[in-house]
C-alpha cells in the first residue's frame, strides 16, 4: 500500500483497528444457515396494526417523494411503532435483517406507497442521501445499462456479489431498506451473509488473508463525489472496536479501484480477495430471502453483506422489477458524506 499513497485518494485509513478480533465468535451474532430460520425475520401486521396501516395510507395520499425529507408527516400509531420496534430489533440484535409483510399495493399509487414505506422506515433510522447530488430515494431497476465506471449495479440486472452498500464512502448507511413494487419474472433473489460467520471462516482457514482485509484497500468511489475529487478511497474492509465487528465489503469495487489507478495488486491483496471469494461461496454462512411485491426489506448494512442474483424481467414494462431503496443513518448529517 505504501507505493499507492502518492495517488490521489479519499483517505479512510483512520478506520484501521488498533487490534483485530482473534477469537471465533460462537454466540448468536455468528449465525449459520443451519442455526437459524430466515422466516423468523418476516413480520406480519396484527389486526390493530393492519387497521392503522390502512389509516396511514389515507393520510399519505397526495404526498410526493421529493417532499418527504422536509414535509410535516403524520406520526405512526402506537401499534405501528411497536411493530417497527420489532423490525429494528431484528436488524440490531436478531438476524440483522427483516421483512415487513406487507403493503397491499393494489389500488395505491407509487407515491403513496413510497410515503408509507418512508414513514415506517423512519422508525428504523433517519433517511439520508444515497447519491452525491443529495437524492434521498433511489429506484432499483434495470435501465439496460452496462455495469462499468460510474454505473451502479443496481441500475442493471447483473449478479451483485456479496457487498455492503456505499462501502467506499465516508459515511456508509447503518441500514438499507427496499420497498418491492414489482418482483422479477425470474431471479433477483436476495442473500444475506453474516460478517461474524464470514470472519470466523477466514480466521480459521485464511488467517493471513484476513489480516490483509484489516488494512486499507483501494475502492472505486463510483463517481459519487465532486468532479475534482479523487476517484478512489483507501479503507479497511474489517473493523473491530473491541466489542463490535463491522465491514466495508465490496470485492468488485476493490478490483475496480485498482484498475482505475492503473496499479497492479500485490500478492497479499490478490490472495485476500481470492480467500474472500472462496469464503463467501460457502452456503453455510448465508441464507436467501425472496422479496415479494408489497414487502419491505430491512438489513443491517454494517454487520451483514447482501447479494442479488441476476434476474429476468417481465415482457410487460409495467411489471418490471422495481424497488424503492432508502438508506438510514442516525449519526452525522443527512448529506451523502454525513
Amino acid at each position: 500500500m505504501n507505493q499507492l499513497t502518492a495517488i490521489p485518494h479519499l483517505d479512510l485509513s483512520a478506520e484501521v483497528s488498533p487490534s483485530r478480533l482473534e477469537e471465533i465468535i460462537t454466540d448468536g451474532r455468528a449465525w449459520t444457515r443451519d442455526s437459524i430460520d430466515p422466516t423468523d425475520a418476516t413480520f406480519s401486521f396484527d389486526a390493530q396494526a393492519r387497521d392503522d396501516l390502512l389509516d396511514l395510507v389515507k393520510k399519505c395520499q397526495g404526498l410526493r417523494p421529493d417532499d418527504l425529507p422536509t414535509a410535516r408527516l403524520p406520526d405512526l400509531s402506537p401499534s405501528l411503532k411497536a411493530f417497527m420496534a420489532k423490525v429494528k430489533a431484528s436488524c440490531d440484535t436478531g438476524l440483522r435483517f427483516a421483512a415487513v409483510d406487507r403493503l397491499e399495493l393494489d389500488g395505491i399509487d407509487i407515491d403513496t406507497a413510497t410515503a408509507v414505506s418512508w414513514l415506517l422506515g423512519r422508525a428504523v433510522g433517519r433517511q439520508v442521501a444515497q447519491k452525491w447530488d443529495g437524492s434521498m430515494l433511489y429506484n432499483v431497476t434495470d435501465y439496460g445499462l452496462k455495469y462499468e465506471y460510474g454505473v451502479r449495479g443496481s441500475y442493471t440486472n447483473v449478479e451483485l456479489v456479496f457487498h455492503t452498500d456505499n462501502a467506499f464512502a465516508i459515511a456508509p448507511p447503518d441500514y438499507v431498506s427496499l420497498l418491492c413494487l414489482n418482483a422479477a419474472k425470474k431471479g433477483g433473489v436476495s442473500r444475506f451473509c453474516n460478517l461474524y460467520s464470514l470472519h470466523n471462516l477466514l480466521l480459521k482457514n485464511y488467517p493471513k488473508a484476513l489480516a490483509r482485509l484489516y488494512q486499507p484497500l483501494v475502492f472505486d468511489r463510483q463517481a459519487e463525489h465532486a468532479a475534482d475529487a479523487p476517484k478512489v478511497s483507501y479503507a479497511p474492509m474489517f473493523r473491530w472496536d473491541g466489542r463490535r465487528l463491522t465491514g466495508r465489503a465490496h470485492r468488485g469495487l476493490i478490483m475496480k479501484g485498482y484498475e482505475i489507478i492503473g496499479a497492479s495488486m500485490d500478492t497479499g491483496t490478490k490472495d485476500a480477495l481470492s480467500a474472500l471469494e472462496e469464503a463467501t461461496s460457502s452456503p453455510d454462512i448465508w441464507v436467501e430471502q425472496h422479496l415479494e411485491r408489497g414487502q419491505i426489506q430491512f438489513l443491517n448494512n454494517r454487520e451483514v453483506a447482501h447479494y442479488r442474483s441476476t434476474f429476468e424481467d417481465h415482457d410487460d414494462p409495467t411489471k418490471k422489477r422495481h424497488l424503492i431503496r432508502s438508506w438510514h443513518r442516525d449519526q452525522g448529517g443527512v448529506g451523502y458524506d454525513g
